[in-house]
């Protein structure tokens, strides 16, 4: 009596793993922009609760920016792509939008869009 085959083929374990790489792949590529970006959230964080934030003026609030981006290694965003207003109970609040595009392969691109803002 036969036994049935069990397992995959050659030609399946091959799919299988192109599509495994591929998103192993995209993976590697597109994760530092969420920790970069990650970085960027607790950056606004920092700026945002230190003890005279209230009274600075937006080039202080820059200027800080910068500052902790620098020790961050934050690279995608400065101080000038910030957006400094005034919330709704008179605070001020600071908030970034910024989009990434991360080449993946041939003509296939990640488009990134990232928001991070102080308020609570």
């Amino acid at each position: 009596m036969l036994a049935k085959q069990k397992g995959m083929t050659f030609l399946g374990f091959l799919i299988v793993a192109i599509i495994g790489l591929s998103l192993v792949l995209a993976g590697i590529k597109i994760v530092p922009n969420y920790i970069e970006f990650f970085s960027v959230k607790k950056t606004l964080t920092s700026v945002s609760n230190q003890p005279n934030f209230s009274s600075m003026t937006n080039a202080e609030i820059i200027t800080s920016f910068d500052k902790s981006a620098n020790i961050n290694y934050i690279t995608v965003i400065n101080g000038r792509d910030l957006m400094i207003s005034t919330g709704v109970n008179g605070e001020n609040v600071i908030s970034v939008q910024y989009e990434v595009v991360e080449p993946l392969a041939f003509n296939l691109s990640a488009l990134m869009d990232f928001k991070a803002s102080s308020a609570k």
